[in-house]
């Protein structure tokens, strides 16, 4: 009976260990990648969470960076920008600290930063964009503090043109050629001042300014519809002018699993059944 019971824990012991194996393997590739992207302050956050919740740590560790950000379409600086850009439209400003420091760990320039919040400014409107550009502030202090030299970036002055609309038409265009007679049909008799305003402030006064890529602002504005779930509409004309200007499918979609992490499993599941959509509305 003793060696019966004794065979029987051993197979538990080296069940057991397999198991733990496994777990630690994930949470390893996990733990690796969270290092390399947020640092010091994404250990903080981890480590605060152990003694409240160690599953809630375990979790973060392996799944938002042990399987999701191992994916590999969207380097690590395209993810940083959508997790920003999710954060500040949700006004988590301790989080938000976190990956403003991953951001810069990943090869965004303090310019890029600030024109990034500056993006957001059409999608979030003022207040949430100050704190957003306030708590940037912070970490850049923090990080001087702490003897870390950022990259500042060049700042590429906008167009000269003075006709505010007619820039913000051309930039428009690069996206979709039709979507400026859109606005017009839906908002010109309306609204003509909404229509004006979202061509010459979105367009004229934003999106003309060169010192972010066209690429990193459609991960933005798309990451930022997901995250809201309230402008299906939005959201599917932005995803189609991301494959305009450059953006892959699958990289979208490597979007919205991100996005899984950061606004959950519904906002993902609305955004990708939105791009599904468009890509079997293409391939018709």
């Amino acid at each position: 009976m003793k060696q019966i019971l004794l065979i029987i824990l051993t197979l538990l012991l080296v069940l057991n260990s397999y198991g733990q194996m496994e777990k630690s393997e994930r949470y390893e590739r996990g733990w690796n990648k969270l290092m390399e992207i947020d640092g010091e302050a994404g250990e903080n956050v981890v480590n605060g969470l152990k003694d409240i919740s160690p599953e809630l740590s375990k979790f973060i560790i392996e799944y938002s960076f042990g399987d999701v950000y191992n994916l590999n379409r969207l380097d690590n600086k395209s993810k940083e920008i959508a997790a920003v850009s999710s954060l500040i439209a949700q006004g988590a400003i301790p989080q938000l600290k976190v990956h403003l420091n991953g951001a810069l760990n990943t090869g965004s320039s303090i310019i890029e930063v600030k024109e990034l919040i500056l993006h957001l400014t059409g999608y979030l409107g003022f207040p949430r964009t100050i704190n957003a550009m306030n708590t940037l502030k912070e970490v850049l202090q923090e990080r001087k503090n702490n003897g870390i030299l950022d990259e500042e970036g060049i700042e590429i002055l906008s167009n000269n043109e003075t006709d505010r609309y007619n820039l913000g038409s051309k930039y428009l265009a690069i996206l979709d050629k039709n979507q400026e007679q859109v606005i017009q049909d839906a908002y010109g008799d309306f609204s003509p001042d909404l229509a004006r305003f979202i061509i010459e402030y979105g367009y004229g006064d934003i999106y003309s300014r060169e010192s972010l890529d066209k690429k990193y602002r459609q991960i933005a504005s798309i990451s930022v519809l997901t995250t809201l779930g309230n402008a299906p509409s939005q959201l599917k004309f932005h995803m189609n002018a991301g494959l305009n200007i450059g953006l892959t499918a699958e990289e979208i979609k490597e979007i919205m699993i991100l996005m899984s992490v950061y606004a959950g499993f519904p906002a993902a599941i609305n955004g990708t059944n939105i791009l599904k959509e468009i890509v079997n509305e293409s391939n018709k």
